[in-house]
């Protein structure tokens, strides 16, 4: 079992150690709904007092369409210097592969990330060379098992998918519902061939360092063992465990001893634990 990790009621007690904060967004400064003003001030004050802060989200947009949902949840835009999506990473790859035959598997919010790339949308999957997905077409209602018979027709004809969001669920308003990574795990269950962009996979981070400011002890904050945790692990950053987040039913009792039994349950570590993103 990983060591027990140290509990904190505020970053403040830890933020000397860095120049620099890796904050995940869904479940840590919002819920999808409303912002959680605590973890936005927390990040302002280790801007003006420690060094920057880089949001890293596995939304499947590009970084202008979380800013226009932050004006409509109360998210401040001085919160933070940048921020790195998935979906960017997406549409670096996606404009390498115009003018590729593509089906977007995903509702039609998410068109940023592939708009203006000059690929040729297809709804068909006998004509499409890849699929790239975004999520559920519904995800206030459906989840893996409504496209059973969708992957295994993508499967028979050998389809990639390119996955723009690797999260399983994400918290919206209190209520879980199912992401692109659901969709492309099952997938890959049946043998089907997927990419993915964003946490935990390794090269996001080199997005993040890129835009860091040479900034060199960074500090990930996230509430998802499997992607936040684990790409923190993966790719040598030390990490802040948000337990009031997606794993939020799974907490139970929040002491050290269980924080590490569950850490070990998803083969993840991190250094530090909190219930919310504090100052």
């Amino acid at each position: 079992m990983p060591p027990a990790p140290q509990l904190l009621t505020n970053l403040s007690a830890i933020a000397s150690a860095y120049d620099a904060l890796i904050c995940d967004v869904w479940g840590v400064l919002h819920n999808g709904a409303t912002a959680f003003q605590p973890a936005c001030a927390a990040l302002k004050t280790f801007r003006e007092a420690r060094g920057r802060v880089i949001l890293l989200s596995n939304a499947p947009r590009p970084p202008s369409d979380l800013e226009i949902q932050f004006q409509r949840f109360g998210v401040p835009l001085d919160c933070y210097d940048a921020i790195v999506t998935s979906g960017l990473a997406a549409r670096e790859d996606l404009a390498r592969r115009a003018p590729a035959r593509m089906l977007h598997l995903g509702p039609a919010r998410d068109h940023g990330v592939f708009d203006g790339l000059g690929l040729t949308l297809v709804t068909d999957l006998a004509r499409a060379q890849i699929v790239l997905c975004t999520g559920p077409y519904d995800d206030e209602v459906e989840g893996p098992d409504d496209y059973v018979d969708m992957l295994a027709e993508m499967r028979r004809y050998g389809l990639t998918m390119l996955c723009a969001n690797p999260d399983y669920v994400v918290q919206r308003g209190g209520k879980l519902v199912y992401c692109a990574g659901a969709l492309a795990q099952a997938y890959q269950k049946i043998g089907g061939n997927v990419v993915y962009y964003g946490k935990p996979h390794v090269p996001i981070y080199d997005h993040v360092r890129a835009v860091s400011g040479g900034a060199r002890r960074f500090l990930a904050i996230g509430d998802g063992l499997a992607t936040d945790v684990k790409g923190a692990n993966a790719a040598g950053i030390d990490s802040l465990f948000i337990a009031d987040g997606i794993h939020g039913e799974d907490v139970g009792e929040f002491t050290a001893e269980h924080m590490a039994a569950l850490f070990a349950k998803h083969g993840a570590h991190a250094p530090y634990a909190a219930r919310a993103l504090v100052w």
